[in-house]
């Protein structure tokens, strides 16, 4: 039996990891990245414009790790959606469905007591990359 790949994976075109973690980690066909917020990966800072503007970013940077691997949002099986207040749920949930298609991946979403750098949303996510033929 061979020994299973692990390797993290990074892209250019999301911001920088801003503690000891990768992006993501692909370990086999499984892709697990680590939550993703509003941040503008060029100034470092949360974008402007409420939770809508965040969580279109947060998608955005997950889109550039996704892609770094390989992937797409088809590839996805299960995110995690972190909020700072739930009242925000209906927003956060429409942006989310224009990025993703049925099947839609399972998911979670809980309110925490505050989010890094003051953000709104955070989101994470588990792929699969998908086989030839595969829907």
């Amino acid at each position: 039996m061979s020994k299973p790949k692990r390797k993290a994976i990074e892209s250019s075109f999301a911001p920088a990891a801003i503690g000891p973690y990768s992006q993501a980690i692909m370990h086999d066909e499984w892709l697990f990245c680590s939550g993703q917020i509003g941040l503008d990966r060029q100034s470092g800072k949360l974008v402007e414009g409420g939770v809508e503007a965040q969580t279109r970013r947060a998608l955005d940077n997950l889109r550039a790790v996704l892609a770094q691997a390989g992937m797409t949002f088809r590839d996805v099986v299960k995110t995690t959606i972190f909020l700072a207040d739930m009242a925000d749920f209906a927003v956060v949930n429409r942006v989310y469905a224009e990025h993703f298609v049925p099947p839609y991946p399972a998911r979670s979403t809980v309110q925490v007591a505050a989010l890094p750098r003051g953000a709104l949303v955070e989101i994470e996510a588990i792929a699969i990359k998908r086989q030839e033929g595969d829907s």
